[in-house]
């Protein structure tokens, strides 16, 4: 039953979940998390492992979370943008879009060039700041209410001042499905 269930039962042992570091570039951070987010199937990655990444500073002390959404934020950044933020992106200005919309084609070339380049962005300088943590002994019901009220998916957990797991919004949901199968 989850109400008995205390974090460090639910929980990710942080060895086994994806850690990085504010210097490193998302060239770098990006595929550490991919690793540990695919499982190959058929040649293709599906879905099965974990979406964040925790960002440790230089002593190793917990500072930051790296999201998909963030990522890929700053990889494509027309995705952020209105209309003239997008045809920026692509090298475009509406001038051009107007006169010389055939060479369309080469701008979208331009695309790689331009995730790569932007892929040499700092993950200190994009990483999310931690909203909140839980101890490994704290409750199901703790957890819950920590989620929701920090509006978070994951939540790191220490015993001390020690990072022993992370607790993801997932584990919370099975937990309470498994008593729909009891």
């Amino acid at each position: 039953m989850p109400v008995k269930l205390k974090v460090k039962d639910m929980m990710v042992p942080i060895d086994d979940y994806a850690v990085t570091t504010v210097d490193k570039t998302l060239k770098e951070a990006v595929p550490e998390l991919m690793k540990i987010y695919c499982q190959v199937e058929t040649g293709k990655c599906t879905e099965a492992g974990h979406r964040t990444s925790l960002v440790l500073d230089e002593q190793g002390k917990l500072v930051g979370i790296l999201d998909f959404k963030s990522i890929l934020k700053v990889l494509i950044p027309e995705i952020a943008g209105g209309i003239s933020g997008k045809l920026q992106a692509l090298g475009i200005s509406i001038a051009f879009s107007e006169v010389d919309a055939h060479h369309m084609d080469s701008s979208h070339h331009g695309f790689s060039s331009r995730v790569r380049q932007n892929a040499q962005t700092r993950v200190g300088d994009i990483m999310l700041k931690i909203r909140g943590s839980i101890s490994a002994d704290d409750s199901f019901i703790d957890a819950l209410k920590m989620i929701y009220r920090n509006k978070v998916t994951v939540l790191p957990v220490f015993e001390g001042d020690k990072l022993v797991g992370v607790l993801r919004d997932s584990d919370l949901f099975l937990a309470a499905a498994n008593v729909l199968m009891e």
